[in-house]
């Protein structure tokens, strides 16, 4: 074979190979795809993954594998995506943990609008500030009242340092003006007991896990952290509304994948994923749980992650909060 021929032949075959963009999009997937989980099995993240994963493998035509990875602070499974092939075969189930490590964790071994690529949000969840009934303050501008009277004297638990929970409260002593002491917990069980039992005068934590405590009078709510009422506890007033005007702290779950990933990839994964989220019986079945589903270009995502950054960025600066 001359010359010729043959840089007509590899020319030929490396135009079969390289696919174009639309065609590449319509291939995807065309085996399955893993998505890592970098939190323990049982909680919001894994929970909601693989109801998302379970709806993209009917919809997609091929397996969508749930991996914990969980361990310091998400950095483990988050990694093992940052250094993934970017190809759309490994996807990283975020929350906002992730926003917060951006300005905790200055030593991560990765950077999260560097290394990984905005796919889409996935939903969002109001937490409930409640109180011991031992606790005077029936109302939350009585709380900040009270508060402001005894500064350090209160406190609030969290399931530990920089977790969301940690994050609301000190964004609320923030926005409220007040000085209550935080007291970190090594898990949710524990900060619960300790609110339940009165060792700890207050806590933000997911409506869900709390509203049956309400509802017995266990404990005392004073109000939802999103932008509205929660539809679980739908008699609560707002932060915002109660007392502290233009709070909002939410536990909210993304998609991320590799940067480098392909555009028409993570534009399907996109699509994809709004149309399972916007399902009647996923997002009444979420509503249950006081989760509302969340639809952004992946750009939008983007910007929105940005911002998040930097708002927690502010919070943790101002409150001096530093992880080990």
């Amino acid at each position: 074979m001359n010359s010729i021929s043959r840089r007509g032949l590899l020319a030929t075959s490396a135009a079969a190979t390289v696919l174009p963009l639309p065609a590449l999009a319509q291939a995807y997937p065309d085996k399955a795809v893993k998505i890592i989980v970098p939190f323990g099995p049982g909680g919001p993240a894994d929970v909601y993954a693989r109801i998302l994963g379970n709806a993209l493998s009917e919809a997609l035509k091929q397996s969508f594998i749930i991996d914990n990875k969980p361990g310091a602070g998400a950095v483990i499974g988050t990694e093992v995506v940052a250094k993934s092939p970017p190809d759309g075969y490994t996807l990283l189930m975020m929350s906002n943990t992730h926003t917060t490590n951006e300005t905790l964790l200055s030593n991560k071994p990765y950077t999260l609008l560097k290394d990984l690529a905005p796919v889409a949000p996935v939903n969002s969840s109001d937490l409930l500030m409640v109180v011991h009934p031992s606790v005077e303050a029936k109302t939350l501008k009585e709380f900040i009242e009270l508060a402001k009277k005894q500064p350090g004297k209160l406190s609030y638990a969290s399931s530990g340092p920089g977790t969301p929970y940690h994050m609301a409260g000190e964004l609320f002593k923030s926005m409220s003006g007040t000085d209550i002491l935080h007291v970190p917990h090594k898990n949710s069980g524990d900060a619960r007991n300790s609110v339940l039992g009165g060792y700890v005068n207050m806590m933000l934590d997911a409506v869900t896990a709390m509203a049956g405590n309400v509802e017995t009078g266990k404990l005392r709510a004073l109000g939802t952290t999103g932008q509205k009422r929660s539809s679980v506890l739908p008699n609560v007033p707002t932060v915002s509304e109660a007392g502290v005007p233009g709070y909002e702290a939410t536990i909210w779950l993304g998609i991320m994948a590799p940067a480098g990933t392909p555009a028409a990839v993570v534009d399907k994964l996109n699509a994809e994923i709004a149309k399972v989220i916007a399902r009647p019986e996923i997002s009444n079945a979420w509503a249950k749980q006081g989760a509302e589903p969340m639809t952004m270009s992946p750009t939008a995502f983007g910007s929105f992650l940005k911002a998040d950054i930097e708002k927690w960025a502010k919070v943790i600066k101002t409150a001096g909060i530093q992880v080990q």
